[in-house]
């Protein structure tokens, strides 16, 4: 029986020796009928090992003096190389020592720490991060610099996360590092077995310091939080096989309305390159004249950001919720009950950001009063939309599917802010064409005969 490699991942799960990106390992045919393995540092096969990648394989065959299966344990190391500002950020004043004086460069480096040359004093110290070491004998040592975040943190304010025990508080403070010792049955550490691994592990933590008064509260320490854990085989006393050190994941992102800077524009024509301002107010415009809107996301830099028009409406009056309203976007879609329907317009890539601006067209209208003469009320005409920002802004769901609805009626529709409302800057003043023939035709004569004054 030919000998045969076992593969162990991170999480202490056996895998098989083939082609598998996911992971980051391929395996290709080598010289004599051998196997070459490649695997990349963030492949599930590499671990961190003080300041080397590490990489576990169990090579079994049959044992030529038992008629049993024998397992051989590799393991392969890949140097680790420092960046220069862990090491070179920390002052000598601010040093703290990472082993005995007498330690070599390449066992100070094994530990994941820093070497200073003989000129320095030949130290072994810690850098400016978060440097964890699990001992045979079951210990964590965890070494946390302040400058792991930005702004430094402050050196009371790390802690254990379940330090329910005496002796979980820090064994040594300067005022740039912390330094926690403590075995693997205390401080709340958690045990799992994972394949043939035990995994032991625990959070730290640091607390922030609030200022608060009658109207509000404020802090400017920084979030820190992360977890840190040891991997063991359960099948052998040797040395640890795996340390790692993980940022607790952010809390989920929660979608609920928020305060956003928006504007709603009226074009003073199609090409959109100028618009009314607030002295401009009121726009008069003719019955079934298009007017050109915009509505914009200000004072915003992402472009994973896109703005939705949920409803636009019209109203007689500046509140959004005039109870007499007209729908123009329903759901994002121009409101199929219009004979006169709204127009979508695209906002060309030349525009800057252009997932934060929407636009569409529509033919001016005015209102009508309640009474059965429907009598067109000589009023002012006030636009409104709600919105939302959706992210990201080119996935399907970020743009409407339309049509919503081909039925006609504003039966229970009642538009209102959902989440955040903009409106026009001032009422449009809408004017009929004509009012009778014998008005207009009186003021063609009056024109005329002014003409004729003039120039006579």
């Amino acid at each position: 029986m030919a000998a045969s490699p076992v593969l162990w991942d991170r999480h202490g799960a056996q895998r098989r020796l083939q082609n598998d990106s996911d992971c980051g390992i391929w395996v290709t045919e080598g010289p004599g009928g051998s196997v070459v393995l490649e695997a990349t540092y963030s492949s599930c096969l590499i671990s961190p090992w003080g300041s080397y990648h590490t990489f576990v394989v169990d090579v079994q065959g049959p044992d030529l003096d038992a008629p049993t299966v024998a397992s051989e344990r590799k393991v392969f190391r890949c140097p680790m190389v420092l960046e220069a500002r862990v090491c070179d950020s920390v002052k000598a004043q601010d040093r703290l020592l990472c082993g005995p004086s007498s330690i070599s460069r390449e066992d100070c480096e094994e530990l994941g720490c820093c070497y200073s040359s003989k000129e320095e004093g030949s130290s072994c110290y810690y850098g400016n991060r978060v440097t964890t070491h699990c001992s045979p004998e079951g210990r964590f040592s965890i070494a946390v610099s302040t400058r792991v975040a930005s702004p430094p943190l402050r050196v009371d304010s790390v802690r254990l996360v379940f330090r329910n025990d005496s002796g979980c508080g820090p064994v040594l403070t300067t005022r740039t590092f912390v330094l926690f010792r403590f075995p693997f049955t205390s401080c709340g550490t958690t045990r799992r077995i994972t394949g043939d691994q035990a995994v032991y592990e625990n959070e730290l933590a640091a607390t922030r310091e609030v200022q608060a008064w009658g109207y509000g509260s404020i802090t400017r320490d920084s979030d820190f939080r992360l977890r840190v854990g040891c991997s063991y085989s359960v099948n052998s006393d040797k040395l640890p096989v795996d340390i790692r050190v993980y940022t607790v994941s952010p809390p989920p992102a929660q979608i609920r309305p928020g305060p956003l800077t928006l504007e709603l524009r009226i074009a003073k024509d199609e090409s959109y390159s100028s618009f009314y301002s607030g002295r401009d107010y009121p726009v008069v415009r003719w019955l079934r004249d298009p007017v050109f809107v915009e509505a914009s996301v200000l004072h915003r830099t992402d472009p994973q950001l896109g703005l939705q028009l949920l409803h636009c409406w019209a109203t007689p009056g500046p509140s959004p919720r005039h109870p007499q309203q007209w729908p123009i976007l329903v759901a994002g879609c121009p409101y199929a009950g219009d004979d006169y329907e709204t127009r979508r317009i695209p906002v060309h890539a030349a525009v800057n950001l252009p997932a934060h601006h929407q636009r569409f067209s529509i033919s001016t209208f005015s209102f009508t009063n309640s009474t059965g003469a429907e009598k067109a009320l000589r009023g002012q005409v006030y636009l409104h939309c709600s919105t939302a920002i959706c992210q990201p802004a080119e996935t399907p769901s970020c743009q409407p599917t339309c049509p919503v609805s081909s039925r006609k009626g504003t039966s229970g529709l009642y538009f209102e802010n959902s989440t955040t409302s903009i409106s026009s800057k001032g009422p449009m003043i809408l004017e009929a064409a004509a009012k009778d023939a014998s008005e207009e035709m009186s003021k063609f004569f009056d024109v005329k005969k002014e003409w004729r004054r003039i120039m006579i």
